[in-house]
């Protein structure tokens, strides 16, 4: 049990996650995952279609109820008020019908601070200053990428969340958006990434969670995830075979 004492002592980018499992359609897409994800920790999650990955973030985040098992992030149960320090991106950017300045004030909004001048900085980091005015739905795939980060760094989240948010960028949007998940990294944040290429893996992981048909197999450092396999069902996925 952890007490008031020891709760307020864990960062709240600090996760844990016990017996998570999860049904739909009389049948157990999660079953009962147990793992931590330390605070400032870089985890990307791997494994085969249909393993259960986007799922398991969806549950990490809050947007699903687990069917049983619990989540704390910082010692609290998710809820509301720890979702206020996580952000999410999807593979498919949701945008709104506005421009792209007001995308990102918007989001800032909901915090109660919009400043222009912040926005104006975010949307310079991201490189999307020069399209401030324009018509978010016209930007291409890489920039509205960039534009769905943007907004999801703007709220300083402690963790941040991505599902493969790089499926299907060219390789210079790719490369932007790994450049600014890792400074966020660097600077603190938390991320649990799922992907399923194993070179991008390679590039960003601290750490590697394996899910096949919804177990967790693996929760390794990254170097001895791709050195020396624990599974044979990571062996194999790494090597190409076809793993179901």
């Amino acid at each position: 049990m952890i007490g008031p004492a020891m709760a307020a002592s864990i960062p709240p980018g600090q996760g844990s996650v016990r017996g998570l499992t999860y049904h739909a359609g009389g049948r157990k897409l999660l079953d009962g995952i147990d793992l931590n994800i330390q605070d400032g920790q870089f985890t990307v999650v791997m494994g085969p279609n249909g393993a259960g990955k986007s799922l398991f973030l969806r549950l990490l985040h809050g947007l699903i109820e687990p069917s049983a098992g619990s989540i704390h992030w910082g010692g609290k149960p998710q809820d509301d008020g720890v979702r206020r320090h996580q952000s999410l991106v999807f593979q498919r950017p949701v945008l709104l019908r506005r421009s792209v300045a007001a995308n990102l004030e918007f989001v800032l909004k909901l915090r109660g601070r919009v400043d222009p001048e912040a926005v104006r900085a975010t949307l310079r980091h991201v490189g999307l200053e020069a399209q401030a005015g324009q018509p978010a739905r016209l930007l291409s795939g890489g920039e509205q990428q960039r534009l769905a980060l943007a907004r999801a760094l703007a709220l300083t989240p402690r963790v941040l969340f991505l599902d493969e948010p790089t499926a299907s960028l060219d390789p210079a949007s790719t490369a932007a958006i790994e450049r600014l998940v890792g400074e966020a990294n660097q600077r603190g944040t938390t991320v649990v990434f799922v992907t399923h290429d194993a070179g991008q893996a390679r590039r960003l992981a601290g750490e590697v969670v394996f899910l096949h048909r919804g177990r967790l197999l693996e929760q390794t450092p990254a170097v001895q995830f791709f050195n020396r396999p624990q599974s044979s069902e990571a062996a194999g996925y790494l090597a190409g075979r076809l793993v179901f």
